[in-house]
């Protein structure tokens, strides 16, 4: 059986986590060896670059530090995690992959396309997703269900301000326009059964065909 490599994307408090693990156990129940795993993060090399990246001061880094950031994280991610797995026939389930350094770095953090096109051709390569989910809530909604869950230990991109976080929803939505076949937009309103409904719906073939 092939690999599968599914990402998960989204604005800060979309339920994109909550919903990769209710897929991991579907996939899991029907024999499926699965793999989750997140992203900036997933090796120990790329989880100590995580801390540096999600808390701290919003002004910390510039966008196109941050980028870099990620990019060396990703790295050891596809290295040690992602493609050793794919190549053993596993189902990858990632928390947040290239996508979401377009969005946040690129469309909401100013930082110039080139260089990220640029890193996405050396890093990522040929290991693209074969499935993305796209999971869109109004920023407001999301950044309230955040500070509801008290957490805070990971807040910095949070604090960034409701007008980052709508450039952000909007960047995530020219990233489904430019690749439809990829791509779904997944309504993150309403229960979490509910979602998880609409994600089966979305899925198709590729996981349960």
């Amino acid at each position: 059986m092939a690999g599968i490599f599914v990402t998960f994307e989204g604005g800060e408090g979309t339920g994109k986590s909550t919903q990769l693990k209710i897929l991991a156990d579907s996939l899991s129940a029907q024999g499926r060896h699965v793999v989750q795993t997140r992203e900036p993060g997933g090796t120990p090399e790329a989880e100590a670059l995580r801390a540096l990246l999600v808390i701290g001061d919003t002004d910390r880094w510039t966008a196109e530090a941050e980028a870099l950031l990620n990019y060396a994280a990703r790295n050891s991610h596809l290295q040690k995690i992602v493609r050793p797995a794919l190549k053993s026939g596993h189902a990858v389930l990632c928390d947040r992959f290239m996508d979401s350094t377009r969005a946040y770095q690129g469309y909401a953090g100013g930082c110039d396309m080139d260089l990220l096109d640029a890193l996405e051709t050396s890093i990522v390569g040929d290991t693209r997703p074969n499935l993305t989910f796209i999971f869109d809530l109004d920023p407001k909604e999301g950044l309230a269900r955040t500070k509801a869950r008290g957490d805070g230990s990971e807040d910095r991109y949070e604090r960034k301000g409701i007008e980052f976080h709508q450039a952000l929803r909007r960047g995530f939505h020219k990233i489904a326009e430019g690749e439809p076949g990829r791509c779904r937009i997944i309504d993150a309103t309403g229960s979490v059964e509910k979602v998880a409904e609409r994600v089966r719906e979305a899925m198709g073939p590729l996981l349960y065909g």
